[in-house]
Formats: C-alpha cells, structure tokens, sequence
C-alpha cells in the first residue's frame, strides 16, 4: 500500500541515498524498522526526465544485498529460464503490465509508453527493480521479484540504515 512521504520519510530517504530524492510519488514499502524502503517515483522527474523506474528501492542494506545476487549470475539464469519456461514467461509479462499499469496512474509519458523496468517483460536486467517491484505489489505479482527477494538474507536485521538524526516538533519520532 502506497501513502504519501512525510517529511520525516523525505529526511530517510536523503540518508539512504546521500542525496535529496527526486520525483517521489508515494513511499511504496517500509522495512520492518519503519523508514521507507522503497518509494514509487513519478514518471517524469521535476526536471521533465522521463522515468520509469516506478518502485525504487532506497535502502542502501537491502540494496547492497541485491548487489549480491546480481553478482552471483541470477539475473542470467533467470532470463534462461523466461526462454525455456512458458509459464513463468506469461506471469513475468502479467508482472509487466503491472507495473505499466501502476505507472499510468501516476501520468503519461510518451517517450516511456510501453517500457517498465528491469528488463521486463523479456529479459531481467535489474534485480534491483524486481525486488523493489514484490516489496511495493506484494508477493505473486511479479515472479522473478518474489524469487529474488526469498533468496536474499534479512536485509533489516541489523537494525535501521537511516542514523539518528535530529528530531524536531510534529516528526512524530
């Protein structure tokens, strides 16, 4: 379930990311330690950018683990198999036009009709994408996400990747 960023979400995300967030639309997940994890981004950024990557995942814990994944060959494999598995290719296109879907809400972009992210629906090119994409649906939404995320170790268990920082009236921390 998606809601809006509060301005303490805004603060997080800043510290993921060691820069201001650009284009936020909605903060799509929460790790179990309750910062953002994920956000849903607009389809064009404030700068007129086409975008489309919609589920961005900003926790540099779950995204260093990712990292992991793709290093070890998954991202090969798992395009092996869409080739060979006809099943699992006809779910990985319904998980595109999901994400196409959701996007939509969010605006039209011409220069981006047509193209999600992470190699969908053909090939897997980000994990990174895909684990943001199951995060954010929710699992059987996008199978190769869903797979990626269930290999990975629990990104959260050390506690939360955003450090302290000053608290000041209505944060609501």
């Amino acid at each position: 379930m998606s809601v809006q960023p509060s301005p303490a979400d805004l603060e997080a995300v800043h510290a993921q990311l060691g820069r201001v967030p650009r284009g936020v639309a909605a903060v799509a997940h929460r790790c179990p330690c309750g910062h953002p994890d994920v956000l849903m981004t607009e389809p064009r950024l404030p700068d007129g950018t086409p975008f489309p990557t919609t589920f961005y995942a900003t926790c540099p814990r779950l995204t260093g683990a990712v990292s992991t994944l793709e290093a070890s060959g998954m991202m090969k494999e798992m395009t092996a198999r869409l080739a060979l598995d006809d099943e699992l290719a006809a779910q990985y296109a319904a998980a595109h036009e999901h994400y196409l879907s959701t996007r939509s809400r969010l605006g039209e972009v011409p220069e981006i009709a047509g193209v999600s992210a992470g190699g969908m629906p053909a090939r897997v090119k980000c994990l990174h994408v895909l684990v943001a994409h199951s995060l954010a649906a929710g699992p059987g939404v996008n199978p190769l996400g869903d797979e990626a995320l269930a290999a990975l170790d629990d990104w959260w268990a050390a506690g939360s990747c955003v450090p302290k920082v000053s608290e000041g009236p209505g944060t609501g921390r």
